[in-house]
């Protein structure tokens, strides 16, 4: 299909990007991209790259990637709780600073001939041209205009906020700390030789005992929340080695995840955070809009007219992205909840982190970080850390004895006949999430029951939901917690029960 006039909205990464991708697709075409804030405006620290979209975006322009990671910085992975630390050696993870990533890409948008206009705002109306990319961000003027979107947005329970320090950590690392107020996470990662991003979050409620919720309102919306960076700046002073935190316009919010029914309307098109979001924890929202890119230039290439162009790309990349939010929404409750885990072993964290949300399975995971897995999956099995790995991992897993309430089971599956047992409780769980109201009313009605045992749909999905609801009856209640699990989903069963989501599991109903 030959296009000869495209508008960008927003000239953040995936803007920048699609507008490089489509001018090279589309030579002749006059391609613009229309900013509203200068070009060195930006806020947010580093963006991360994994592997996999490193891989992606090679293939979609191996010249762009190759100046991207000319910037960026290598680094590893590690979580620490206490004086324990458990490190992955990821020598594939990098990260660049937003800022050297937006000149990169305005650099790469101009050398293939689009047009960047800075300080201009532009609605769709104002341009005529064959195709409109929205791009303009989470708070998306585009999206908001117009109904036809159909925005959903769910927000979610925990608070954050982005700040940053003058120094390269060692490695990316997840680390609580817990003060007189309640418990605080940083996720935090080097992203140049002198600069790592820190993400800090917390529960509502240690942020209220904090009083952080009279510094938030306190704070102008343009500037950064002092009072809290101070405080935090203290609570990390060791991971930070006594490094400042920055701010950027920091303050607490609370993720928001937004869908919408509808990508396209017209030859309007939403484009990255305009058009859905993902938890943090899963990846950046610049991986996202930038695959997005990636999605939109190839049908374009393939299609007719515009609007089957943009029908085929919303084909194609809602199932990714839908799937991706579904893992990210199990991610954030995960990370949500991640004070109640923080009495396991830090190896067995790890495993646990690992696969919160059913992307990465156990396996795998051994087969990528053997020490550390295998300490954590030792750590379930109670028996010393240099053990031979058996060949069989997963079997020999399962096979593993448990006590619970003076009663000895030889193995992790439970026997039939405990079902019958006049002191369990069999419940259908039918939630849509794990820590929803429905959920917490199903954990406080069998709070007084000796053993649970747990049944409902086949389907993947509502397998990893029983395993969450599973370990919450775990972390408080004093029963004996079974779970059914098809044959075809063992490998989720195997990772929970090493994750200590549950005590026993049930196969094949």
């Amino acid at each position: 299909m030959k296009l000869d006039r495209v508008a960008v909205i927003g000239g953040g990464p995936g803007g920048l990007y699609a507008a490089r991708l489509l001018k090279l697709s589309n030579p002749a075409a006059e391609i613009a991209v229309y900013e509203q804030s200068s070009p060195d405006t930006t806020f947010g620290f580093g963006v991360g790259l994994a592997s996999r979209t490193q891989r992606n975006l090679r293939q979609a322009d191996a010249a762009s990637l190759d100046a991207i990671v000319a910037q960026a910085y290598s680094h590893e992975m590690s979580m620490q709780v206490g004086e324990s630390i458990a490190r992955l050696a990821h020598g594939d993870l990098l990260a660049v600073a937003r800022t050297s990533l937006l000149s990169v890409l305005q650099e790469q948008a101009r050398d293939a001939g689009v047009r960047l206009e800075f300080g201009e705002r532009r609605a769709p109306g104002d341009l005529d041209v064959d195709l409109v990319i929205a791009s303009d961000g989470i708070n998306s003027a585009t999206r908001t205009a117009d109904p036809g979107f159909g925005t959903d947005i769910t927000i979610g329970s925990g608070l954050y906020l982005w700040c940053g320090t003058d120094f390269a950590l060692a490695s990316a690392i997840f680390v609580p700390v817990t003060t007189e107020h309640g418990t605080f996470v940083a996720h935090a990662y080097p992203y140049a030789p002198d600069r790592s991003t820190f993400l800090i979050e917390t529960d509502l409620d240690t942020w209220h005992r904090a009083g952080f919720d009279v510094t938030t309102d306190d704070t102008d919306p343009t500037d950064s929340d002092e009072t809290s960076l101070r405080y935090l700046e203290k609570a990390f002073a060791d991971t930070l080695q006594d490094h400042r935190l920055i701010g950027n316009r920091t303050r607490w919010m609370q993720f928001r995840t937004v869908k919408c029914r509808k990508w396209s309307v017209d030859n309007v098109v939403l484009l990255g955070d305009a058009a859905h979001t993902a938890h943090y924890s899963i990846g950046s929202g610049t991986k996202l809009a930038m695959e997005d890119a990636i999605a939109l230039d190839a049908a374009l290439a393939s299609a007719a007219t515009v609007g089957d162009a943009l029908t085929e790309y919303e084909r194609v990349r809602r199932p990714a992205v839908e799937h991706l939010q579904q893992i990210a929404v199990r991610s954030e409750q995960w990370w949500e909840s991640f004070p109640q885990r923080m009495d396991l072993p830090v190896e067995q964290l790890m495993v646990a982190y690992m696969t919160r949300a059913g992307k990465v399975g156990l396996e795998r995971f051994l087969e990528s970080a053997p020490e550390v897995a295998w300490k954590g999956i030792a750590s379930y099995a109670q028996v010393p850390a240099d053990s031979e790995v058996p060949v069989d991992v997963s079997r020999w897993i399962l096979s593993r004895p448990v006590e619970h309430g003076g009663r000895l089971f030889p193995d992790r599956f439970a026997p039939s006949d405990l079902r019958e047992e006049p002191t369990t409780t069999v419940v259908s769980v039918d939630v849509e999430s794990a820590w929803n109201e429905k959920a917490t009313a199903i954990v406080d009605e069998c709070r007084a029951s000796t053993t649970v045992w747990l049944t409902g749909s086949g389907e993947r999905d509502h397998v990893l939901t029983r395993l969450d609801v599973a370990e919450r009856m775990m972390r408080s209640t004093s029963a004996l917690v079974v779970v059914d699990v098809p044959e075809e989903w063992m490998p989720d069963a195997v990772a929970g029960l090493v994750s200590a989501r549950t005590h026993l599991v049930s196969v094949g109903r």
